[in-house]
């Protein structure tokens, strides 16, 4: 077929939420023309593929693109989030990333809309529908924001066999599986299979009738304490104070995580369980408690196969049947690859640039390239921020999201865009109106003040001790000097 030629100033491989939060960025802050594709039939990046039952772990007001707000401001009433900031569906995920595309990005003239497609690194991008082919040219830049593109068991099936005859199911596949069980068998220690768990505790299902294989225990964030709405100031700024006081006085990394648990920072399932996994996964303290309903918990490794009489493990098997079902939850998540510059010449490749925040990160990545020229002073502004699995990541994400705000703190131009910006949440915090004459509001502030410098440097000194590296006296030392940083 024959080759056509679509030249743009920026050409965006994925449109999921990184590539729509760039993209926003830079049609609301620039003139420059885009062109957006996915191999997807409509925006929305791996929300499209996810489980009819999945919503985000965090509160929707910190979520999408910076120009539309996601969900109605609501404080859910009833149910395991019930008190605190609403939670988008996928469904509601994937209708509001398409009015941004329809009423946002399109209506701007600017913008090129290509679903259905992929790209090779030759920039030759060919339709899935009718095999078209057009080579892509950017005339600036072009942004990968496929390294951000989750796995999820719909996309990215088991990496264990599974014999001829077991009923091995989806999380997506469950929700429409019409026949008895003999019991259900969660395979996977992430977000997923909590959800999964949380939807057979929701429809009925005997906890007992429930094996969870957990190969790794996780450390889990508790959604009480990122609310970043007027009704949560205090108690998100005394969350936040708390963090850094248990990191100021922790003698050891152990202690860190008890003073964390004990302030009800971080949680996890089994008490009794050391976790060797964090992802910042999100739950609630109702979710928390109806996961430990399921006390038939397998430690022994991950599934090597599932046979109809037994489930191999790395240091055991168990026994099972044909009659039960088996749910794939174990994805790998949000990959995580090696660090890299963010803008490398012709190209922008946008990862975490604070801790847990793909959407802001974007947004600010964009803002970074349609306001400054210099691309080193580009990227020392945005040093990427590790995507965490293991719990050290707690302290690496900590600090190398300390020493990118330590940066920021020198650009007035900066805290306008921060001020302004739907995705930054926390800002206002430390502009609070009317708040002088509150003596519990200043009280937290004096601890802040006090306690955040001396936390940094005990992450900086924790981590050190951990890895070994000298190279985190660089990063304690650019700690100090954010004494003026109000965030």
């Amino acid at each position: 077929m024959s080759e056509h030629i679509l030249e743009a100033d920026y050409v965006i491989v994925g449109a999921g939420a990184v590539g729509m939060a760039m993209a926003d960025t830079l049609a609301a802050e620039t003139a420059a023309s885009i062109v957006i594709l996915d191999r997807r039939a409509r925006p929305g990046g791996h929300w499209n593929d996810a489980y009819p039952f999945v919503r985000l772990h965090g509160p929707s007001v910190t979520y999408g693109v910076n120009s539309t707000p996601l969900g109605n401001g609501r404080i859910d009433a009833v149910g395991l989030n019930a008190g605190l900031n609403e939670l988008a569906s996928g469904a509601e995920i994937c209708a509001y990333f398409e009015r941004v595309m329809q009423e946002r990005l399109l209506p701007s003239g600017r913008v090129t809309w290509l679903p259905l497609h992929e790209v090779g690194e030759d920039g030759v991008a060919v339709s899935l529908v009718n095999g078209m082919r057009q080579r892509l040219v950017a005339r600036r830049r072009w942004v990968d924001a496929t390294q951000a593109d989750t796995q999820v068991p719909a996309t990215h099936g088991p990496r264990f066999k599974v014999a001829e005859g077991v009923t091995c199911l989806t999380p997506t596949e469950l929700t429409r599986w019409r026949q008895p069980a003999a019991g259900h068998v969660i395979i996977g220690g992430g977000k997923t299979a909590m959800d999964t768990a949380l939807w057979l505790l929701a429809h009925g299902v005997d906890p007992d009738t429930i094996t969870w294989v957990r190969p790794r225990e996780s450390w889990l964030l508790n959604r009480a304490n990122v609310q970043p709405t007027e009704a949560f100031a205090v108690q998100t700024l005394t969350a936040i104070v708390a963090e850094l006081e248990a990191a100021r006085d922790a003698d050891s990394l152990p202690d860190l995580y008890a003073r964390l648990e004990a302030e009800q920072l971080l949680q996890r399932i089994d008490p009794t369980v050391q976790p060797t996994m964090y992802r910042c996964a999100i739950v609630s303290e109702a979710e928390l408690g109806q996961l430990r309903r399921i006390t038939r918990v397998v430690r022994m490794g991950h599934v090597q196969a599932i046979e109809p009489d037994r489930i191999v493990l790395d240091r055991g098997e168990i026994a099972t049947t044909t009659r039960h079902v088996h749910v794939h939850c174990s994805a790998g998540g949000l990959p995580r690859g090696p660090a890299q510059a963010v803008f490398q010449g012709h190209r922008i490749v946008p990862q975490y640039v604070r801790r847990c925040s793909p959407a802001f990160s974007a947004a600010f990545i964009a803002h970074l390239e349609a306001t400054l020229d210099d691309e080193q002073e580009k990227n020392a502004l945005c040093e990427p921020v590790p995507v965490p699995e293991v719990p050290l990541d707690w302290l690496r994400m900590h600090l190398q999201t300390a020493k990118n705000q330590a940066r920021w703190s020198q650009y007035p131009d900066l805290h306008d865009w921060f001020r302004s910006s739907r995705l930054e949440n926390y800002t206002w915090l430390f502009s609070r109106p009317n708040v002088q004459a509150d003596p519990t509001w200043k009280g937290l502030q004096t601890r802040l003040k006090a306690a955040r410098d001396p936390a940094l440097e005990s992450m900086a000194i924790l981590l050190r001790c951990e890895e070994g590296m000298q190279e985190v006296d660089d990063v304690a030392s650019a700690m100090v000097s954010s004494a003026s940083q109000p965030w």
